[in-house]
């Protein structure tokens, strides 16, 4: 069954640029384990906006969810917040920064950045979002839930690592003291939240058949050391070593990978949270009278 909702896409985070064209001990984990396996006795109702076969502009999915949570907040007070949310989708190539993250990570002047660059609320540094990487922004209550941040980022973990492994039979880990998800020296996903009140929003970004070329503009997250990767390129690499020829590695098709990966993402999502998903759909280009315009910063 689906829902109309208008929700905003007029208002962006702070931005820093906007293109004028357009220690290390590894926590393996193929199951949740008792931690995050905490959740409510009933499954909760989850909204969700699937658009994860379009290219959504950065400023246009935050303004959605700074709409969502304020909606939610209201909702709260009065005891009305009976169901999360859940948007997926991709973006259009960008960079984002989290609230504190440095400049120093950028390889490139931010009056010439080669995305649009946008400084937002949520914690982490740098990163860049682009097609090809499937974006999940839960707003999720966690009063209904659990009432910690790290149970909160340990669960999202849980929900690629899930996912990687039941669909691609790819064994991904957590590295102590970082945030994100890995597979050897290659982070695959990475996890950037703000929560308020106890609501949660921005969220996890997985690179399925994502260009890695913007990422060497960069340093991902701040980290120096390590690599990014992709499933595809994972897929791409293990191919050879079962039995196929070389020759057959362009024929892992990437539509379909992002939609299995997106099936998978959406299965593993409501097993970790215990939720249940509504479709609703989001009347794009609708103006929301309740969301802020934060101001562009200058560099």
């Amino acid at each position: 069954m689906t829902f109309l909702a208008g929700l905003t896409l007029s208002s962006a985070p702070p931005r820093l640029f906007q293109n004028p064209s357009r220690t290390t001990r590894k926590n393996h984990s193929g199951h949740v384990n008792s931690a995050i396996s905490t959740g409510p006795l009933s499954k909760r109702r989850c909204d969700l906006y699937d658009l994860h076969k379009e290219l959504v502009p950065y400023a246009e999915a935050w303004s959605w969810q700074k709409a969502i949570v304020k909606e939610r907040r209201a909702l709260s007070e009065i005891n009305g917040d009976f169901a999360d949310t859940l948007i997926i989708l991709q973006h259009h190539p960008v960079y984002t920064m989290g609230t504190g993250s440095s400049v120093e990570f950028l390889n490139f002047d931010v009056n010439s950045a080669p995305f649009d660059l946008y400084r937002t609320e949520r914690g982490g540094e740098v990163t860049y979002h682009g097609p090809g990487q499937l974006v999940m922004y839960p707003v999720i209550n966690l009063r209904h839930h659990k009432m910690d941040l790290h149970w909160y980022l340990r669960a999202l973990e849980e929900v690629v690592i899930r996912a990687l492994a039941s669909t691609f039979a790819i064994e991904a880990s957590r590295v102590e003291g970082l945030t994100g998800v890995w597979v050897g020296n290659q982070k695959l996903a990475a996890i950037g939240v703000k929560v308020s009140q106890w609501i949660t929003y921005h969220g996890l970004a997985l690179n399925v058949t994502t260009d890695l070329a913007p990422f060497q503009q960069i340093v991902p997250c701040g980290i120096r050391d390590r690599q990014v990767g992709s499933i595809n390129g994972i897929i791409k690499g293990n191919l050879p070593s079962k039995g196929c020829r070389e020759n057959d590695n362009h024929h892992v098709d990437n539509h379909d990978l992002v939609d299995a990966t997106h099936i998978s993402l959406l299965r593993e999502f409501c097993e970790v949270f215990q939720v249940d998903l509504h479709h609703k759909t989001i009347q794009i280009g609708v103006p929301h009278e309740n969301t802020p315009s934060p101001t562009v910063l200058k560099s």
